[in-house]
Formats: structure tokens, sequence, C-alpha cells
């Protein structure tokens, strides 16, 4: 342990350069999902031309950091387009002119290029997380337990998965947990610095994801229980009421100080992000978006219509417009497919279910382990104190371990606010709470290792056991490659069952097009003697198969299928009548139209159920041969 602990940065930089060659490695190979195809022409036009016309929905900073690599390339952007010069949020329409070559004569970019240089800011600052997640654990549980979670966050499939895509989850999940590191140091020292510290934190974590508007509640709260908890000094001659109101006074003015500069910074950010965007566009957004639907659209639309002529307050019109409209979003939700059936009501298992689908097995195995450790030594602690003046010891508790205590809060409130709430968009939504897992996790085991030792110094079982863990959890980081969106335990089937559960971003988001371009080439080079001998292997697979001189694709994702498949391509969906021929099926769409309830003679997917895919672009896309006996 002793020559771990000297090699600790070894480690920690062996650890996250693998988790940095996976994740650049996927982030190569996948094609678009689908929020890419909004978020990445957002965060160059944000960048290069001010303006936030795209994508409001969701703060600038990841798509800012995403756009700035995209400028040092030769590429070409729709400004003269109808959609970009009179259209509302035509961002769908904007993502395939910009990345998918959807109008040939009009501008054609390189969408592998745009897609590999944006996405590499979010892998950079998924290996920031990583580094963050080492000090911070270490800092209050010690070197071994710092070197684990880190270990554990490296090679989570789940978090490889989603740390190159541009969306904002990975982000959200990063700056939150850096946020709480400087509200921590504010709790403990509110000096000027932490202060500082804790308002750009604060700020930048508003600016990655509107759900961080929670944060102002939980710290809010945090602030008033620390400031009424605070010990008084035995030569402070102030009687205690008087001493608890000037600390709550104190904390109180601080964190509104923290605030300010939250929002000043907030306003820096969508300044630059909005000094060319005209008015009236915002204007447009919010009839579009708000109209007057309830008195809370109304007042949201009419604090908008009254800030947006302002160029001072355009930024902060521009950033409730945002918080408007994702507030709206919530209380509609959103149609998902779960355990079979097709809803857009939410169901309180949804994300319990996915959560145990979804991780490892010694992942699960460990949170259950190091809980009910955790649990027993708050029971034994309270046991012993109970004699003692209970509130006094859970005070001192409550202030030697507030960072301890403020992470497990949030880890309920948030789970429960997810769990609670209406909007089912995947595991991503709990990326929040992981890296904070993570941290109590691997403080909590290493607690118990050394409990362990102690008891029993002589027996090695407990470390065996440890290396074993640990050696599982890397080797399914690892082998899971390429298959991470995808991923499921062992216990859900692995990841080509996962499907049969949940669909989306759980496992099917558009990331298999360039996989379904690569078979039809590889496929017809077979076909006409072309194949090298790498591929004789997969030519002999598919020789009694005709060549694909159409593939009939219902695809769902951010990537245009045309320019995968050029010619072969032709859209198909579900009601159109079966004939013999090859088909591409993404798994979203297949199980949406088994599972979505219809009229009795609508015509769906059914007819494909008993018939056995020929193979699989990925994991997510079905590839079909039907021959012509068949009909």
């Amino acid at each position: 342990m002793e020559c771990i602990k000297k090699n600790a940065f070894v480690i920690i930089a062996a650890l996250l350069l693998v988790h940095g060659v996976l994740s650049f490695l996927v982030a190569a190979q996948e094609s678009a999902i689908f929020d890419e195809k909004a978020h990445i022409p957002a965060a160059y036009s944000y960048v290069r031309y001010g303006d936030m016309r795209l994508n409001p929905e969701h703060p600038p900073l990841i798509k800012d950091l995403s756009g700035l690599p995209l400028l040092f390339l030769d590429i070409t952007f729709p400004l003269s387009s109808s959609e970009w010069q009179s259209g509302i949020n035509e961002q769908w329409t904007i993502g395939d002119l910009f990345i998918n070559c959807a109008r040939p004569e009009h501008l054609c970019n390189d969408a592998d290029a745009i897609l590999f240089w944006s996405r590499a800011p979010i892998v950079i600052i998924s290996l920031i997380l990583g580094g963050v997640i080492f000090f911070w654990t270490r800092e209050l549980g010690g070197t071994l337990a710092g070197l684990f979670a880190t270990m554990l966050y490296a090679f989570d499939p789940n978090i490889i998965a989603h740390n190159h895509y541009v969306t904002t989850d990975i982000g959200s999940a990063a700056f939150i947990f850096f946020v709480f590191y400087g509200f921590v140091r504010f709790l403990k020292n509110p000096s000027p610095k932490n202060i500082l510290l804790s308002g750009v934190l604060l700020g930048l974590a508003q600016l990655t994801k509107f759900s961080a508007v929670l944060l102002f509640p939980v710290f809010g709260l945090f602030v008033i229980l620390y400031a009424l908890t605070k010990k008084q000094l035995l030569t402070d001659s102030r009687t205690t009421l008087s001493f608890l109101t000037m600390s709550l006074l104190q904390y109180s003015g601080k964190f509104l100080g923290s605030i300010l500069i939250c929002f000043i910074l907030i306003w820096i950010v969508y300044f630059f992000n909005t000094f060319n965007m005209p008015g009236e566009k915002l204007v447009a957004l919010a009839d579009h978006f708000l109209g007057q639907k309830n008195l809370f659209a109304q007042f949201a639309h009419s604090f908008v219509v009254t800030t947006s002529g302002s160029s001072f307050l355009k930024p902060f019109s521009e950033y409730f417009l945002g918080v408007f409209m994702v507030f709206a979003r919530v209380a509609s939700g959103n149609t998902h497919y779960f355990l079979g059936a097709v809803s857009d009501v939410s169901s309180p298992w949804y994300f319990p279910v996915v959560f145990t689908l979804k991780e490892t097995l010694p992942f699960l195995f460990l949170l259950l382990l190091t809980t009910f450790f955790a649990f027993f030594r708050g029971v034994s602690a309270l046991r012993r104190s109970w004699s003692k003046n209970i509130f006094s010891f859970a005070t001192q508790i409550f202030h030697e371990h507030i960072a301890l205590a403020l992470s497990l809060f949030f880890i309920i409130f948030y789970g429960y606010i997810s769990i609670t709430g209406n909007l089912t968009i995947g595991f991503r939504h709990l990326f929040p709470i992981l890296p904070f897992l993570y941290m109590l996790m691997a403080i909590a085991l290493f607690h118990l290792f050394k409990r362990v030792t102690t008891l029993f110094p002589q027996t090695s079982v407990f470390s065996f056991l440890l290396g074993i863990t640990t050696f599982c959890i890397v080797s399914i980081g690892i082998l899971a490659y390429p298959h991470y969106l995808s991923y499921f335990n062992i216990a859900a089937g692995g990841h080509l069952q996962g499907y049969r559960f949940v669909t989306d971003s759980n496992y099917d988001w558009g990331q298999d097009l360039k996989n379904l371009g690569a078979f039809v080439k590889q496929h017809n080079r077979c076909k006409n003697g072309s194949f090298t001998i790498q591929e004789t292997r997969f030519c002999d697979t598919t020789k009694n198969l005709p060549p694909i001189d159409i593939i009939r694709t219902d695809y769902f994702g951010g990537a245009r299928p045309e320019y995968y498949l050029g010619d072969t391509y032709v859209s198909w969906w579900d009601k159109r009548e079966p004939e013999a021929g090859w088909y591409a099926i993404s798994s979203f769409f297949y199980q949406e139209s088994l599972y979505k309830k219809r009229p009795a003679h609508e015509r769906n997917y059914e007819w494909l159920k008993n018939i056995e895919p020929v193979t699989r672009a990925g994991d997510s896309i079905f590839i079909y041969y039907i021959p012509e006996t068949k009909w």
C-alpha cells in the first residue's frame, strides 16, 4: 500500500490516460447523436457570431468550449439560409446544413472533422473532473480513497459513453462537483478569496445546465444550518442568541455576495454570446415557446419582451428565457420506451431500474457494501452519544464532516427530484450525483478497510478481495470498448440485450450510423471481389447475400443517412408496406413501433419480430435482409 501511495500521481496519470484514449477513440468512431445536431451548430454560431438564437434552452458554456476548436477549421455556416435569417430556433435544420451536407449546392463541411474537434473539449472536461475527484477525495479520505474514487470514475462505461458528446451532461456533473468543493471551502472559511471562488464556480455551474438552479436552495439551506450550529468560543461574552444571529447575518451576507458574483459572471458570458443577437429574435422565441399558456408562461413572456430591447438586460433576458423553457419542458415530460411500454408519463421506477441495469455489478456491490457500513457506523455513533448531549454531538459531526453531509444530502435530494419528476431522458440525467457517489463510496470503503486490517492484522483476505474488485472494474471499463453507450451489465444481458429494457440515450442515440455505412461498403466490396485479407471472415458470413443496391433505413439520430450511405439510402418508416430487400432499423424506432399504442389497423414492425437480423451496425441498428421467398 505504501508503494501505491508513493506513486499516486503516476497511477492517476495512467488511469486518466487510459480514460482519455478510450474516450477519444470512441469520439472518432461514432456518428452524431440526436442532440448534437442541435448543439454543434449552436456552439459554432455562439463563438463565431455572438448570437444565441439556436438552442436557447441550454446555457452556453459547454457549447462555447466545443465551438472554439471549430474556429480553426475551414468550414462555412448557413448564414444566408432562410432558417437562420427568419426561422425560429431552426436548430435541427441548420444542424443538417452545417454538419450533414443537407444541401450540397449551399455548403458541404467535413462532418467527421466537425464532430471530433467539437467533442475534444468535452473529453478534456472529463479528464479535469477525474483529477478533481482524486484531489478532493484524497483530502477527505486519504490517497488510497482518492485513487479508488478516480478509478471508479475513469472506468465507468456510462461515463466513457457520454464524456465526448457535445451535450451538457458531463459538463454539468463536472461543474456541479467543482462548485460543491468551492462551497465547502466557503463554509469553513468565508474569506473574500473563498467568496470569490464559490461565486465563480456557482456561476460556471449555472452556465452549464439550468438544473443547477437547484443549488441555490440547497446552498441556502446549508448556509443557514452551518451558521446556526457554529460553536461559540468560551472567550466570547455575547449571549448565544446574539452570537447565532450575528453568525447567520454574516454568512447570509457573504453568501449573497457569492450569488452576486455568480450573476455577474452569467451576465458577462451571456453578453459575449448575445451581443450580435437582435432583440426581436428573443421576442420571437418567447412568442413561440412560452405564449400565454398559464400565469407562469405569461410572466416569463412579459419578462423577455420587456428586457430584450436593452443591450444591458439582453444577457439576462436570454438566460431567463432558457430557464423558463426548461421548466416548461419538465412540466410537459417526454415520450420514452421503458420495460415494454411507450409513454410520456414518467414512472418512479425509471431511474432506479435504469441505474441498476446500466451500472456495473462490482460498482453495485460496492455501493451496497459501503451503504450498509456507513449506516452501521451512523447507528453506532448515535448509540454512543445517546447518554450525552445529542444535539451537541450532531452539530460537531456536521461541522467536522460538512463535505460528506452536503454530498449525501445532494445525492438524496437530486435523486428524489429525478425520481418524482416528469423528465425521463435517460441515465445521463443522474450524472450530477455520480462523482459524489464515487467519492463517498471510496471514503467509506477505505474506512472499512482500515477497520478490518486493525481488527485482523494477520489476514490479507480483504486486500485480496479489494484487488479482485479493482481488477474487475478496470477490466469491464476496457472490455466494454467500443460498446459504451449500449452498455448494460451482465445481469441485464449485456450490451446486446439492453434495448429490450429501455432505449433513447441509454442505448440508441444515433451513434452507429458510421458503422452502418462501413457495413454497406464492406459488404459490397465482398460482392465485387475487392475485399482485403482482413475482411475475409466478414465476407464469409455474408457471401450468400446479394449486394446492397438500396437499404431501407429508419434511423434515429443526429447524422444524415445520405452522408454515410450515399445512393444506397432509402428513407423508411414502420407504416410502409414491407417488401423484399435490405433494411436498417434503429432499435429506438423498432421498440417504439412495437410497443406504442396505435389503431389496430395501423402497420408497425410486428412483421420483423420473428426475423433474425443478419447483423447489427454497432449495437443499435438492426440490419435485415428479406428475400423474395418471404413474400
